[in-house]
């Protein structure tokens, strides 16, 4: 062999093998060996998941991987997730003892799918039941009520929520309540009523974060000057980058953030991108079709046309009718909340088989691209943990705080 060759030969078996091993040692969706065992040894939290809609219609076996969806026990083990708030919701519209028995029967279907797969999931009320959990290598479940119209104007139903499980409520939904406006309704109260005031009282007392995610922006600010804990936005985005309602202007995020808060970004197309917002806006026929033939192949299934919707909506975007949306748009927005309101005070909300999500986000076990995603854009391995889960805990643990100086039974 000429000098030549054998230096084409070290170069081939000397450098490029070594590469193509490095390659070959990329994890699940590419992400790096160092991504991943971060993300394996951190305890990664998603604030919002409505998973739950599968729960209650149909024979959804939670333990089994499925195809649809976006949530299972075998796609979360493969995301590494260590804690998942399973969203309580049923429509705004739907109100008084009917709404407060639905979602009895959701936190129950909850509980029941605990406790059918104990080798796996187990409920947790605090920050440190899930860093427990997490030690015992399972899956912490908790709850979160989505709208404060499932109380029925009644106090003792905050209570009686926390007493199952449920460590946080969404004060409103998409519609006003009789006590707290919107973000997506006509304002009717100019933000919280006394009585509203009363409940974000009321759960601070009983250890259940106030959630402000959906609620008007004078709702925001009136809740905020209430509580006596920090609040979270369980599933919003950043304003500034995706002019969306429920996303949080800049200086919500920085209200938020001083007194402790944390927003959990919202992995929706429609509030990560401005580009899909502005076309869906200007085409509203394509969304009238996806509600009515979601609908239509599904009837009454609500869980069924989230997944029908999300199917066609994608088609829209095969078709060119509708723009595509990157995963990594959510790095974007998490890179947004930190720079505004600091790296203490940003935390992961998918809205995970609630919402369409962005390609390459197909579901929870695509989680450990964040990881890889943040490390790469400079944030330090402490860093990338609290956004992760750790500020998350954090509120918790203030919150629990708070319930006992109140006197509460956290």
């Amino acid at each position: 062999m000429t000098r030549l060759g054998l230096l084409l030969f070290a170069c081939l078996f000397g450098g490029i093998l070594p590469l193509l091993g490095l390659a070959a040692a990329q994890t699940t969706h590419g992400i790096s060996p160092q991504a991943r065992a971060l993300h394996f040894r951190s305890i990664v939290i998603d604030t919002h998941d409505d998973t739950t809609q599968r729960l209650i219609y149909g024979h959804f076996d939670l333990a089994a991987r499925h195809t649809d969806g976006d949530v299972d026990i075998p796609r979360m083990r493969e995301g590494g997730l260590g804690a998942i708030f399973f969203s309580i919701y049923i429509p705004g519209t739907i109100t008084g003892p009917e709404a407060v028995q639905r979602a009895l029967t959701q936190i129950n279907a909850v509980r029941a799918a605990v406790a059918a797969n104990p080798k796996d999931l187990v409920l947790a009320t605090t920050a440190a039941g899930i860093r427990q959990a997490h030690a015992s290598g399972k899956i912490a479940v908790l709850m979160g009520v989505e709208g404060g119209h499932m109380i029925n104007d009644d106090l003792a139903n905050v209570d009686k929520f926390a007493a199952l499980g449920v460590r946080y409520m969404t004060l409103t939904h998409m519609v006003n309540t009789d006590w707290g406006d919107s973000s997506t309704d006509k304002p009717a109260h100019n933000g919280l009523t006394d009585f509203g005031k009363q409940v974000v009282r009321e759960m601070n007392r009983v250890g259940m974060m106030v959630d402000v995610s959906h609620v008007s922006d004078k709702t925001f600010y009136d809740a905020l000057a209430v509580s006596q804990a920090p609040l979270i936005a369980s599933h919003s985005s950043c304003r500034a980058l995706c002019n969306a309602p429920r996303n949080m202007t800049d200086d919500m995020i920085r209200a938020l953030a001083a007194k402790g808060g944390v927003i959990q970004i919202n992995y929706h197309v429609g509030f990560l991108s401005q580009e899909f917002r502005t076309a869906s806006d200007a085409h509203p026929e394509l969304g009238k079709y996806v509600d009515a033939e979601s609908k239509k192949r599904c009837g009454d299934d609500e869980a069924c046309q989230l997944i029908q919707s999300e199917k066609l909506t994608r088609e829209h975007v095969a078709q060119g009718k509708l723009p595509r949306v990157d995963w990594t748009r959510i790095i974007d927005h998490i890179d947004h909340a930190v720079k505004v309101g600091g790296i203490d005070h940003v935390g992961l909300g998918s809205d995970f088989d609630g919402a369409n999500m962005p390609y390459g986000m197909e579901d929870v076990s695509h989680l450990p691209q964040i990881t890889d995603a943040l490390l790469k854009r400079g944030y330090s391995p402490a860093d990338v943990q609290k956004i992760l889960g750790g500020n998350t805990l954090r509120v918790m643990e203030q919150v629990e705080a708070a319930s006992k100086r109140m006197g509460g039974k956290q």
